[in-house]
């Protein structure tokens, strides 16, 4: 399964549920995207051509992250770019996300080891703002009403 977190159309993750199955290859990111993260479900045998990635001059304004959940279990809460909650969602073993846009704090509710990949090189205190995290009782957990 695939999610889309959106706010006033700025998509500002996705996420790829552990459950997710698909033959094929599938791109889940626009090609505008300064990071791309996609699907792969090849059979035994498949060939992939052995390539180079050839030099490309590219301009990256904002970071983007994808994280992977190598175990445990722990809560992603949304923010506006304006720093302003907007929801929050559950991220278990296996799940991957990919943070795009917007803010985003984490709470771990077990034990968790996560994955972390994004671009470089990385710029200290200027590659981010930390604020205020939302208040728990303000939570909005998505999914429920």
């Amino acid at each position: 399964m695939i999610e889309r977190i959106v706010n006033k159309e700025q998509e500002l993750a996705i996420i790829i549920r552990h459950s997710f199955r698909k033959d094929g290859i599938e791109f889940f990111t626009p090609g505008a995207y300064s990071q791309q993260i996609g699907y792969m479900n090849r059979p035994a045998g498949y060939v992939i051509s052995p390539h180079v990635h050839n030099p490309v001059a590219r301009e990256v304004q904002y970071t983007k992250e994808v994280l992977l959940i190598k175990s445990g279990r722990l809560r992603v809460d949304f923010y506006s770019e304006e720093q302003e909650y907007l929801e929050s969602a559950i991220l278990e073993t296996g799940d991957v996300i990919m943070l795009a846009y917007g803010g985003h704090g984490f709470e771990m509710l077990e034990p968790t080891e996560i994955i972390e990949v994004k671009q470089g090189p990385y710029a200290g205190d200027q590659d981010k703002t930390r604020f205020e995290p939302v208040d728990a009782n303000a939570l909005r957990m998505r999914g429920s009403n």
